[in-house]
């Protein structure tokens, strides 16, 4: 029977059904029936060990990436692979079956088993209500923080029957998370018997996937494949968009009202007695997301991935993975803006021998996977100049990094790579058009999508302040010699070569004569960056045509709406959605260089206007990635959300913001 804790529980959960009270991130049976709603919304979970789990809240899987059991494979490649895609329930009462899984086969949704859903809740544990005639069942899902484990713990909460059985159909891909796999014969489909449970390894190189239950159960032989899962994300996407997945069989449990079961899936297998407790010990560590600031909190220790060589972000889920620029873009908000500079400074010390002078590859695991980039060092820097102003200790930052500031500079300076030269005008030019190597770096067929080369407005402006930076930090007398003189020089030059009077904005680059004055959001970097060659009404000039042109209630727009190259959408094939994503596409990481520089003009008169803009993002954690924020959004009305679930420089910022606005609000208090 249920606990007296547990029975107060219910009895409060029930109340608040009735009352129509609910959680911050918790939807109701309307909300969760309505596929249109429910598909739209995931779960992600990470872990210390650099795996995940992710799908609907309804455990309808719309994408390849979704799985319950995603880990980095590091005996093949290192990257990420699905190993359970799902885990199917059906519940007998009374020898009738009830089907509680939910998927797509090409264009019919079978089974149906999100119309037993009562509820849905985000946090501190994955929560699902079912109502299955008399029954309520309620499943709650853990990732398991240090081990690359998943558990599913189910409990019958109500029953009038004597006992129900469960039933658990595991469902297996055993593949890289962009790949998609079908039925063959080289997968091993047998099952080795364990503890309670099963272990599969479908292909030599694998991980072996153990499955256990907490209680003694049958485990019913009946290998098969299961054809055609259609995942309509991949098909809105340009992708394949259908696969098989192999089962073994099903598990077979009686359960009576009151009485648990913990399922585990993981790489190596467990004492079956001890479940029950792992999982009660996951969850005393869970904290709740109450509010937009728990959530980015949250979210921004998802991105932190540790291994032996130290501590890294990852750019994004469920895919980019160790993207440098995107990184050190996201870090200070991710770390400094939670006075977190113990794990900024590692990621910095993890990143610094990485980056050979200016030369960084960056090593996600999407299809551009390597791509070399000419500003990463910049950001690097950019990075140690955010931990120096918020650890107040210039000797510490100098001990730490004035060597690989110095290294980064000099080698910018000399020219070595022919990606870039630096004029004697002081600015810093890239010659090849053909090239794209800022943070503009999509391509189509080997041409930019958008073509950025010469003097570029946004890697002159990190260069500027990587200099100003550096005079500051680093004081021996040969290098105070060699720079001192190079920032007026460059002060000068950039307002000539990116600045036009008549039109009050900067150009986005400048190349061979011709200067590109659509409005673009990267001259928002040389208004907001703490040494600026520009002065206060030229600053002023900028912002004020970004906010009239480019600013949206999810960030910042790519591309004005009045050039004939705006695209409104970013939808479509691979190369359609490239095009739209620099040319309209909404990104939010952009407010956080615009508040600092809305603020730096405005001071405390600017607060009101930050906090509106803040206040506005908070529904975005509400859909899509659930208790995190997406990479893009439509440039056009009602912007919806696209690309990457959970963004590092989209939480980054979204924190930079709030403490900005803390900062300031502190400020007045005195």
């Amino acid at each position: 029977m249920l606990s007296t804790f547990a029975k107060i529980l219910y009895f409060c959960d029930e109340l608040k059904k009735n009352l129509l009270i609910m959680d911050y991130l918790e939807f109701s049976r309307q909300q969760v029936t309505d596929l249109q709603s429910s598909l739209q919304r995931e779960f992600l979970r990470t872990n210390k060990a650099g795996s995940y789990a992710n799908s609907t809240i309804i455990n309808c899987n719309t994408r390849k990436y979704h799985g319950l059991l995603v880990c980095p494979v590091k005996q093949i490649d290192g990257d990420n692979y699905v190993l359970l895609s799902s885990l199917d329930e059906t519940v007998v009462l009374e020898k009738t079956p009830f089907q509680l899984a939910t998927h797509k086969f090409n264009d019919v949704i079978y089974p149906t088993g999100y119309k037993y859903l009562e509820s849905y809740r985000n946090s501190p544990v994955l929560t699902l209500m079912y109502r299955v005639g008399s029954m309520e069942l309620k499943k709650e899902m853990v990732l398991v923080d240090n081990d690359e484990r998943f558990l599913i713990r189910y409990t019958v909460m109500k029953l009038s029957h004597k006992h129900a059985v469960l039933q658990l159909s595991p469902f297996l891909a055993f593949r890289k998370v962009h790949e998609l796999t079908h039925a063959n014969l080289n997968a091993n489909t047998r099952s080795k018997k364990i503890e309670n449970g099963i272990s599969n390894c479908l292909y030599k190189k694998f991980p072996t996937l153990n499955m256990q239950l907490s209680k003694k159960n049958e485990f019913i032989t009946a290998p098969d494949w299961f054809r055609d899962f259609t995942y309509d994300k991949e098909s809105e996407r340009g992708y394949d968009c259908r696969e098989d997945l192999f089962t073994p069989g099903y598990f077979e449990v009686s359960l009576k009202e009151g009485e648990s079961v913990v399922f585990s899936a993981g790489l190596e297998p467990v004492k079956a007695a001890s479940l029950k407790a792992m999982f009660e010990n996951e969850t005393k560590g869970r904290v709740a997301q109450n509010n937009f600031e728990e959530c980015l909190r949250h979210a921004a220790r998802q991105f932190m991935y540790r291994s032996k060589k130290g501590c890294e972000v990852i750019a994004s889920f469920p895919w980019t993975g160790l993207w440098g620029r995107d990184s050190l873009v996201s870090l200070p908000g991710l770390t400094l803006a939670q006075n977190d500079w113990d794990t900024c400074r590692a990621v910095l010390d993890t990143m610094a021998p990485d980056i050979d002078g200016y030369v960084y590859k960056n090593k996600g695991n999407i299809e551009h996977t390597n791509t070399e980039s000419i500003d990463t060092a910049l950001w690097f820097i950019r990075s140690v100049q955010q931990y120096n102003w918020n650890t107040k200790d210039i000797a510490q930052t100098r001990k730490l990094y004035q060597k690989k500031v110095e290294e980064i500079l000099e080698t910018y300076m000399s020219g070595k790579n022919g990606n870039v030269v630096m004029h004697d005008n002081g600015l810093l030019y890239l010659p090849d058009e053909n090239k794209a190597i800022t943070w503009v770096d999509a391509k189509i067929n080997g041409v930019p999508v958008v073509k950025r080369w010469g003097y570029v407005v946004e890697v002159n402006a990190l260069w500027y302040n990587a200099i100003c930076f550096a005079l500051e930090l680093i004081t021996k007398k040969s290098f105070q010699d060699k720079w001192k003189d190079i920032p007026k020089k460059i002060e000068k030059s950039f307002v000539e070569v990116f600045w036009d009077e008549e039109r009050g904005y900067l150009c986005d680059y400048c190349a061979q004569g011709y200067k590109e004055f659509s409005v673009r959001p990267s001259q928002i970097f040389g208004a907001s960056l703490p040494f600026s060659p520009l002065d206060d009404e030229k600053r002023h000039s900028v912002l004020e045509r970004v906010r009239k042109e480019l600013l949206t209630p999810c960030g910042i727009r790519t591309l004005a709406p009045k050039n004939p190259k705006y695209k409104g959408t970013v939808t479509g094939s691979v190369e359609e959605r490239d095009i739209a994503y620099h040319n309209g596409g909404v990104l939010m990481w952009l407010l956080a260089p615009y508040a600092e520089a809305y603020l730096k003009l405005h001071g405390r008169s600017g607060v009101s206007e930050i906090k509106r803009i803040y206040a506005d993002l908070e529904p975005l954690v509400q859909e899509y990635g659930l208790g995190t924020i997406g990479e893009v959004f439509d440039g056009n009305p009602p912007y919806h959300p696209r690309g990457a679930i959970s963004q590092a420089w989209s939480v980054g910022a979204a924190l930079r913001i709030c403490k900005l606005i803390e900062n300031f609000t502190r400020e007045e208090q005195k």
